[in-house]
């Protein structure tokens, strides 16, 4: 009985051992940075400005890097889509984090807009050649705040999803998700394969150390032109106008309780 139970478990943990991971990473302006709206009001200003990974696609990679660090996976591959600058946050950057290998998805220029449903399209195709048991991604890029993208993913591979991850266990070839709502934590059981999306609370990015940095260097990157993957990235929205929100007014002080009641049910109308 003992010999079988230990033959049970050292197959689980050798098709843990096999699973792998697509992590798909954006760059986008740094959070830091205060966004200016163009002259022509048809987008922000993106040159000399400071670029960086998206925070929530940084927290999908430190995720699928602990699963691997657990065994629960052996491969982490991340891909970005995206101009030229677009290398920059694969190489170093999440490859120095603890990913296997990288793929960058050129697309013609640094400024070529990718609408979800293309950016799912396109994961796709490259899910088809990595062949991962898992797909995970940011909840959304901090430049559009689309938050569709994963989703549209799983329609189109017909894999189950969980959203907004804010806990993830692994056990059993199933991943269990607590997914963060806005009536409190939603707990479900996924099989895998699946596709995560994670949110802000999941876990906290490690920072590269020097010598990840320099082994990242010589991790496996390849290059693949938008026009190799026959997905069709024209546009279907137009932008008309992009404006600055409106500045806030001053506060006032109040005298009393009762002034303040009276200025929120009578001035601010929101009593």
């Amino acid at each position: 009985f003992f010999f079988e139970f230990f033959d049970a478990h050292i197959m689980r943990a050798t098709a843990f051992n096999q699973m792998k991971a697509l992590v798909a990473v954006k760059r986008v302006i740094d959070y830091t940075v205060k966004v200016r709206v163009r002259p022509d009001k048809l987008g922000v200003v993106k040159d000399n400005v400071k670029h960086s990974c998206n925070p929530f696609d940084e927290i999908a990679v430190e995720q699928a890097v602990r699963m691997k660090e657990k065994k629960i996976l052996s491969e982490v591959t991340v891909v970005s889509i995206g101009g030229p600058k677009s290398a920059d946050v694969l190489r170093p950057g999440v490859l120095a984090m603890g990913a296997d290998k990288a793929i960058h998805v050129k697309l013609p220029t640094d400024d070529t807009e990718v609408e979800p449903i293309a950016v799912a399209k396109i994961l796709q195709k490259i899910a088809e050649k990595v062949q991962p048991d898992m797909v995970i991604m940011g909840k959304q890029a901090i430049d559009d705040d689309s938050c569709a993208s994963p989703q549209m993913l799983a329609a189109l591979m017909d894999w189950p999803q969980g959203t907004f991850a804010c806990g993830v266990e692994v056990a059993d070839n199933k991943v269990k998700l607590a997914r963060e709502t806005d009536a409190g934590v939603q707990n479900l059981e996924l099989n895998v394969p699946c596709v995560l999306s994670c949110d802000l609370r999941l876990n906290e990015p490690r920072y590269a150390k020097l010598p990840e940095i320099m082994k990242a260097k010589k991790k496996p990157f390849e290059t693949i032109d938008i026009k190799d993957l026959g997905v069709d990235i024209t546009p279907r929205l137009k932008v008309v106008e992009v404006a600055e929100p409106p500045t806030r007014s001053a506060g006032v002080k109040v005298g009393s309780i009762e002034e303040m009641v009276d200025k929120l049910k009578n001035e601010a109308k929101v009593l």
